[in-house]
């Protein structure tokens, strides 16, 4: 078996544009895995191989490529970073042991990069930092530096300065071993030689470099004191500490470079082997029940443990269906049979293979710390637990958010239909945040997802990967609905006709819940007016109803329910009775409860050259936009926003026309927030209409 200790399991990540699919390519290049390099911008790099990909220049699937250097095998996954797609990076974290975020050395920390950092933090990956670009006009490493301190409150540890700048930035000085590497003009990564620092550079590098030392030995006393006594610890002893440090996200090793002049590479490769996590120095997965409560129990790294694995991503490429997942623990063996214990069904792996982006190589095993993936495997979805038979259990699930924005879709002849249907279902299966659901009044095929791009892309797959013919309406906003005021009420359900009837009577408080709650049920009943029985006929009752809001049929947020009394009959009362007295007491009670309409409120983060500032400010204000700050940076100004889904359909447009095409804007969903009552009645209103034309 392969020693666990080589192993590194890492991802790239960073915001649209920072250079993170080149800086995939340098490594594998350097790796030895691709001898022609591809490039972004001409759409040829090996991990952005769907059409989409290649033709827009960002990735959108995280693709998978393992390759080997100084004797360590490392897994590499390249996740996208247009903020439609962060699943992908959510994805990714929840199998990555590490990770390089990339920032560019221009634009510094990007929105993007900043809800990744987050996604990162809340995941406990250790990190390098590379800071790239900075052969471009305007790249100022330790800016970015700065910026990584007071944007995303972490520490960076400098451990190479950059020789020259902007157009002449030939190499990087690395810190430890006070070593210059200087590349010719060739571009190729391997022409470079080791030189002294340069003289005017002695200075800064006797201060970065006493910096570096401070930090890290914090990490052991004994050092510390030696060195406050005088004594320079050895370059092992250094990077023991900084490894210690990194493991425990105290600090992040810091690089700079530029990928596509492959400049500053092979320091960055060496950092990963030395200071990133084996899987077996980051903590197990936890195991979990049913529920998904925590047993106590985890999946021990190791391959004599049970196998234990993680669906993490699910594709359909030109080869057949790919389950893609992380082993935790135990072996894995062509033939051998497997359980999902999701669906409680067990299969026989018939073929397993290793990706290079969409290249596989085939595979007879597999152990503890491997991301391969699995070929035809049925029934099987994101978050699923694969595991050995004879001993079942669960991995911690993925919690992914709820879409916000939806369109219609229709085919436009007969031929298109059942394309369609096959097609859908296999791409809801790759992405959890694309959701699918058909207008029991109309008919139409609604498609849910995180953004304009997002469903942009996925009518694209639809059309382009498998020809279907299609009619697109005008996106919608997946406004909720919920309640402001607290009402005590009473419901009876009574029916008979002839023989035994129905009778179910319920004494209830509905109240505003707690924000993020959802629908809860309690039940305050004092002795056996309602048997408990029918509790769970009940919640189920009145929770049936939450899809469908008073006001204009939208979903119902944060309401809760207790049951306080009622009435029951011998003969006649049941389960069912109780559970229409639930829903007949929702319709009763909720029009009274102060029924409010809610929208998705967005995170905005806009980019502009300062002479724009003004006009994007008025823009935003228009759209019902809350300002929630600003900030200067060398290129032009960030500014930061609360503004309603609603405000932002084509908003790329408007900016571009604005900013002479220089704007640049994220968004992410943020929270509801309740609709001003013009917009409220513009939108119930409409709903009325659309089901008066049903």
């Amino acid at each position: 078996m392969t020693d666990l200790s080589l192993y590194r399991n890492i991802g790239i990540f960073a915001h649209v544009d920072a250079g993170k699919t080149t800086t995939t390519e340098r490594i594998l290049k350097l790796t030895g895995k691709i001898h022609k390099l591809g490039e972004v911008h001409e759409g040829e790099s090996t991990t952005d191989f769907m059409e989409q990909e290649a033709e827009r220049g960002i990735t959108i699937q995280s693709a998978a490529v393992s390759c080997f250097w100084k004797g360590h095998r490392f897994n590499v996954i390249d996740t996208p970073g247009h903020v439609d797609f962060t699943v992908e990076v959510y994805r990714s974290l929840k199998v990555l042991d590490g990770g390089i975020g990339v920032f560019c050395g221009s634009g510094g920390v990007e929105p993007q990069s900043e809800t990744n950092w987050r996604y990162a933090n809340d995941s406990k990956v250790s990190r390098l930092i590379f800071v790239n670009k900075l052969d471009r006009i305007g790249a100022d490493f330790i800016r970015v530096t700065e910026q990584v301190k007071n944007v995303l409150g972490a520490k960076p540890l400098i451990m190479t300065l950059p020789i020259g700048r902007e157009d002449t930035f030939s190499g990087v000085v690395d810190l430890l071993t006070r070593k210059a590497y200087i590349w010719d003009e060739t571009g190729q990564p391997e022409n470079y030689k080791v030189e002294d620092v340069p003289a005017d550079m002695a200075d800064d590098v006797e201060m970065y470099r006493e910096q570096l030392i401070e930090m890290a030995v914090e990490m052991d006393d004994d050092l510390m004191m030696a060195y406050m006594d005088g004594e320079e610890p050895a370059i092992d002893d250094i990077k023991r500490c900084i490894r210690k440090g990194t493991l425990e996200l105290a600090f992040f090793p810091t690089y700079c470079g530029s990928a596509f002049k492959n400049k500053g590479m092979q320091l960055l490769l060496d950092a990963v082997v030395d200071y990133l996590p084996s899987p077996t120095e980051v903590n197990p997965q936890p195991l979990t029940d049913e529920e998904g409560n925590p047993t106590g129990k985890f999946a021990i790294v190791s391959a004599d443990e049970p196998f234990r694995a993680l669906a993490f991503k699910i594709m359909d490429d030109r080869f057949g269906a790919l389950t893609f997942c992380r082993i935790y623990s135990g072996k894995l063996a062509k033939g051998d049979t497997i359980l999902n214990s999701f669906t409680g069904k067990t299969e026989r792996v018939g073929r397993m293979v290793e990706m290079q982006a969409d290249e596989r190589n085939e595979l007879t095993s597999a152990q503890a710390g491997d991301i391969i993936a699995i070929v035809g495997m049925k029934n099987v979805q994101t978050g699923h637990t694969l595991c050995d038979p004879k001993d079942p259990c669960t991995l911690e699930a993925m919690v992914f958010p709820e879409p916000v924005i939806s369109i219609s879709v229709e085919p436009k002849d007969k031929g298109s239909t059942e394309k369609m249907g096959i097609a859908i279902g296999k791409m809801v299966a790759e992405d959890p945040t694309f959701r699918v659901e058909t207008d029991p009044d109309s008919g139409e095929t609604i498609l849910k997802g995180m953004g304009e791009l997002h469903l942009d892309i996925k009518v694209d797959i639809l059309k382009r990967t498998y020809g279907v013919e299609l009619v697109v309406g005008q996106p919608q906003v997946a406004y909720r609905e919920t309640i402001t005021r607290e009402i005590a009420d009473s419901y009876t359900h009574k029916k008979q006709s002839g023989g035994s009837g129905q009778y179910g009577k319920i004494d209830y408080v509905i109240r505003p819940g707690e924000p993020n709650s959802g629908f809860t049920f309690k039940s305050s009943v004092v002795g056996g007016n309602v048997p408990k029985e029918y509790f769970p006929a009940i919640e189920k009752g009145f929770a049936s109803l939450m899809d469908t809001g008073p006001l204009a049929g939208f979903p119902v947020l944060d309401v809760s329910f207790e049951l306080t009394d009622g009435g029951y009959h011998a003969v006649d009362s049941s389960a069912i009775a109780f559970e229409i007295a639930a829903k007949g007491a929702f319709r009763q009670s909720m029009p009274k409860a102060g029924p409010q309409m809610l929208e998705p409120i967005m995170k905005v983060d806009v980019f502009t050259p300062e002479d724009h500032v003004g006009d994007v400010i008025g823009d935003l204000n228009r759209r019902r936009g809350m300002i929630a700050g600003q900030e200067a940076g060398v290129t032009g100004v960030r500014i930061k926003a609360d503004v309603p889904l609603a405000e932002m359909f084509g908003y790329i447009s408007t900016l571009r026309t604005m900013t002479s095409g220089r704007g640049q804007f994220s968004m992410e969903f943020s929270h509801y927030s309740a609709c001003p009552a013009n917009v409220a009645e513009a939108v119930i209103a409409k709903e009325k209409e659309k089901r008066a034309a049903k």
